[in-house]
């Protein structure tokens, strides 16, 4: 939307935008209308663009300056807020929020949620009912399957979850990027997003799902397709390799300065523009090229390649938390790899220490009490309508105040089959040291716990599919050692061979793992490979299609 305004002394134009971050702001220049969105106006006049929007955004990076100094209150805040928008919900007067005086209140009323409890509410909502865990009406739905099995689960987006967490997200997510590179030329181009393996559905008259992605592509203010590509009939395209050909076709003439996606799907797409062009660098094809908005997996065993494919120091990666349950992260300093937790968004936080994950009655820590160092899985109450909800995801805290952290792994996607505690952040970093060590390059991977009952112990398996192989498998196995320096558990059972004799690694053909997404039905968007897994399920399955 806009309006046009005159000034008589100097009869110049200014248009008033209303920008797809939800802000307005005014654009002038030499009595000229410039297309605030404009891609094809020249570079002098692009770098002004860039740097006016820049201070919109000051604002807002003051605020999560303040995350240092007041995390507590602003958490409690939250809390208090979710609690008094659903005390009339059917949930809220199930657990009488309204009598609810702070935190011990709210542990006492409101046990520990999983997908399983909640799914009788959601059911509901989805069937048209209103006012059940939040009182908007709630039309989209994220469908996730998670990465340990095909059930389906569909997680609420409620119109408040997806401005106040999702789009409040993106938001600091340019705004943090702007504030570290004040050189940017981030609006002088284009953006591609990747995501959405699937269109949004109908589930009934009532409700809509999809992926995350797709949800959050659907609900954009059309504005904001003035400076995305590709278009969104391309985007929301439910055939995988289909859209990956459509895109490129329809982008690889246009400028482009920045991506967003999970790694390893961007990864494929940005092979095909390759092909297509037949360029080897992909800076060839998008010389203004600087920023990769990344999330969904870790981006470690990727880096390199990423580098090999834009040799560019001017080039960026930006990790971003944003799961189907609300955004929650952000990498606020290029220098460290840790997540800056954002705690403003209307979501309420809660720890459990990884040891204690499964047991009846775990300890709960709220923000305030966690420690540096130390392994927890994550529970929320969001703006979504989730309260107390085990989101699956463990985070480790590399400082507090501001409070950081890194993601290392899944309540469900690690080894401790011999009290080892392999977590995926410690196989990610692994796998990216051994490859820079040896000069190979690792396309997607799997672990698992392989038991020698004849000998009363085990070891883990490796099924690792290379991009380009190492000089042996000797070599790589280097690995072992690298896991011991990085995991101080999983060196005590190797002390010796008391417990883990030497890993094994086996080779998995080229394509094993697009394979078994592919019969998943898996491929493309938010999916993705399970790393490490407590049980031999995942490591059997892609035994036998690449055996095939």
């Amino acid at each position: 939307s806009w309006r046009l305004f005159r000034d008589s002394r100097h009869q110049r134009k200014e248009y008033l935008f209303s920008s797809f971050f939800g802000i307005k702001y005014l654009l002038y220049k030499d009595n000229k209308i410039y297309r605030i969105f404009a891609c094809n106006s020249n570079n002098r006049s692009m770098d002004i663009l860039t740097n006016t929007i820049s201070l919109l955004f000051r604002p807002r990076q003051k605020e999560i300056a303040r995350f240092a100094q007041d995390a507590d209150a602003i958490q409690h805040k939250q809390l208090k807020s979710l609690l008094s928008t659903a005390r009339n919900t059917e949930w809220g007067l199930k657990h009488d929020y309204k009598s609810i005086q702070g935190y011990a209140d709210f542990c006492e009323r409101i046990p520990l949620q999983t997908y399983d409890d909640i799914k009788p509410y959601v059911t509901r909502m989805i069937n048209g009912e209103r006012n059940i865990l939040w009182p908007s009406v709630v039309r989209w739905y994220a469908k996730s399957s998670g990465t340990t099995n095909d059930k389906s689960k569909f997680l609420p987006v409620t119109p408040e979850i997806l401005k106040g967490c999702h789009y409040k997200g993106g938001f600091d997510t340019v705004s943090i990027y702007l504030q570290n590179n004040p050189d940017s030329h981030f609006f002088a181009s284009k953006g591609l997003i990747l995501g959405g393996s699937h269109s949004p559905s109908p589930l009934n008259r009532n409700a809509h799902c999809g992926d995350l992605s797709a949800v959050l592509l659907q609900n954009l203010n059309p504005l904001v397709n003035l400076i995305r590509v590709p278009d969104k009939k391309i985007i929301l395209m439910d055939e995988w390799e289909s859209k990956i050909k459509a895109i490129v076709e329809s982008t690889w003439k246009t400028d482009v300065n920045s991506l967003s996606g999970v790694p390893s799907w961007m990864l494929v797409l940005i092979k095909a523009v390759l092909q297509k062009t037949g360029s080897e660098y992909l800076t060839d094809v998008w010389p203004n090229m600087e920023v990769f908005f990344h999330g969904g997996i870790s981006f470690e065993p990727y880096r390199d390649q990423y580098k090999a494919l834009i040799p560019s120091d001017r080039m960026h990666y930006m990790e971003t938390y944003n799961a189907s349950e609300g955004f929650f992260g952000l990498q606020d300093n290029p220098e460290e790899h840790s997540l800056l937790l954002m705690i403003d968004y209307s979501v309420f936080y809660e720890f459990i220490p990884i040891n204690e994950v499964g047991e009846e009655h775990p300890t709960v820590l709220p923000l305030e009490a966690v420690e540096v160092g130390k392994n927890y899985a994550m529970v929320i109450t969001t703006s979504g309508g989730l309260w107390r909800y085990q989101i699956g995801d463990t985070v480790r805290f590399t400082s507090l105040y501001p409070h950081k952290f890194v993601i290392s792994g899944r309540t469900k996607n690690f080894i401790n089959a011999f009290g080892e505690e392999l977590m995926v952040d410690n196989a990610d970093k692994a796998i990216s040291r051994v490859c820079r060590q040896t000069g190979a390059k690792v396309k997607e991977y799997t672990a698992a716990p392989l038991f020698m009952l004849d000998k009363a112990k085990g070891r883990h398996q490796w099924m690792i599919e290379f991009e380009k192989m190492p000089p042996s498998l000797d070599d790589f196995a280097l690995l072992d050692k690298t896991l011991q320096q990085l995991n101080s558990d999983y060196e005590a059972k190797r002390y010796k061979e008391i417990s883990l004799q030497p890993l094994e690694i086996r080779v998995a053909r080229e394509g094993t793992f697009y394979e078994w997404l592919r019969r998943k039905g898996k491929l493309g968007g938010q999916h993705k490979i399970p790393r490490l897994s407590n049980d031999r399920t995942f490591i059997e399955e892609l035994g036998k299609i690449c055996d095939s």
